[in-house]
């Protein structure tokens, strides 16, 4: 095995665990909720506070990591955000509840933007969309284990056990990477010759100080952080309300939660990995203008549907096809939209997705919030989803604009 896979094998190890962590409150809602009394309102600013911090510092975590290295970077976000998964298991009351997973959301800011830094030293260009894929497909992974892993373990050692152990395995992962990893392929023992030469000279050099005013004034990349924005009112359905939506406003039981919440996640895995593929097939054949987009936008138009669709149906059958293939189409395009903010980054791709991300967030947050509301307002966990699918669908017609071809180091200085 070369380093360079040994060091997507890492990634990959890395994204399973954070998605592991960030899906245990979902799966361990019905214990704490019940455990301090809490109302779907204050639930959903429970879910929200991790998103809302993960967009404040995703930003500057990605820059860091661009000027400093990802090896320190990745560490000290691992070792964080474990740190607070473990103190999850100690709290006693909403405040407290909500600053823990405020701060656990400031710790894992910047790991996939740090995780797209890595790739975009380590890998060829022609690469990153396939290894984008097996990132995303790992944390895909992690969210299939959740249900299946936690619930269970919840059951025997009490969620607050849990949070302790899942604390643990990632202050592991942080001090082995610490220890093993190198921020320029050119520094790791065991690299070699031709991995070397696969690569662009860019990739071989330290990064330059990060060019705000040019990444703040980039059209493309204020579009395609809007598109996400809009994309994640989806994705954070799926990473926060979606467990709780199945029980109250689709009627399944607790016991089939193990299955039935994995199998999106399970079809998410597959379509990360096929969508890298897919993803660099299109690019050769249409340019990476074209197929890019083109993914993008049909991946989510596709999902849209879906989750009109989600909103309608009552048949048991229909819930659990549907709510697969909701993610799993919308995962198709992850790895090219991600390839896409590299390919406008250049060599400020921790930044660049650093940027799409905030806002990716950000649109998490403001969902997760809406939902919670709507369902007060309205008394249905249904009519959330009408307004998830709708923003869903606008995003499918921001990517379209997304023009990767004008990236941010061949636009001339904004004075």
């Amino acid at each position: 095995m070369t380093r360079r896979s040994l060091v997507l094998a890492m990634l990959a190890a890395v994204s399973v665990l954070t998605f592991l962590d960030r899906m245990a409150i979902a799966i361990a809602e019905p214990s704490v909720r019940q455990d301090l009394h809490l109302s779907p309102v204050a639930w959903g600013w429970v879910l929200s506070s991790y998103i809302l911090a993960n967009a404040l510092f995703e930003l500057p975590s990605g820059a860091l990591g661009d000027r400093w290295g990802q090896r320190q970077e990745l560490a000290r976000i691992s070792i964080w955000w474990s740190i607070f998964t473990a103190l999850t298991g100690w709290c006693r009351s909403l405040g407290q509840l909500v600053a823990a997973r405020f701060l656990f959301g400031l710790g894992a800011a910047g790991a996939y933007p740090n995780a797209s830094g890595v790739i975009a030293r380590w890998f060829p260009p022609q690469q990153h969309a396939r290894a984008q894929g097996v990132v995303w497909g790992a944390s895909r992974l992690g969210g299939a284990l959740a249900p299946l892993l936690l619930i269970p373990l919840f059951g025997k050692l009490g969620w607050r056990s849990a949070f302790w152990l899942l604390g643990a395995a990632g202050v592991v992962w942080g001090l082995v990477w610490l220890v093993w990893f190198r921020n320029l392929p050119s520094q790791m023992h065991g690299v070699s010759a031709q991995e070397l030469a696969e690569l662009e000279p860019t990739q071989m050099e330290p990064a330059a100080p990060v060019p705000w005013r040019r990444l703040a004034r980039h059209t493309q990349l204020q579009r395609i952080a809007l598109a996400y924005f809009c994309y994640a009112w989806g994705s954070w359905f799926y990473f926060g309300w979606f467990t709780t939506w199945l029980v109250q406003g689709a009627g399944f039981s607790r016991s089939s939660l193990r299955i039935v919440a994995a199998l999106p996640f399970v079809l998410g895995l597959a379509s990360n990995l096929v969508g890298g593929q897919l993803a660099q097939r299109l690019v050769m054949r249409e340019g990476p203008r074209t197929g890019y987009r083109l993914l993008c936008s049909v991946c989510l138009a596709a999902t849209a549907l879906m989750l009109f669709g989600l909103a309608a149906v009552r048949q048991s059958w229909a819930v659990v096809v549907l709510a697969a293939l909701g993610l799993g189409v919308m995962d198709l395009m992850l790895p090219a939209a991600w390839a896409m903010c590299l390919r406008i980054g250049g060599s400020y791709g921790g930044a660049a997705t650093g940027v799409m991300n905030t806002f990716g967030n950000l649109g998490g947050w403001v969902g997760a919030i809406v939902f919670g509301y709507v369902v007060k307002l309205s008394g249905s966990y249904r009519i959330p989803l009408l307004v998830i699918a709708g923003m869903v669908l606008a995003a499918s017609l921001l990517f379209w604009r997304v023009d990767c071809s004008q990236p941010i180091e061949a636009a001339p200085p904004q004075r």
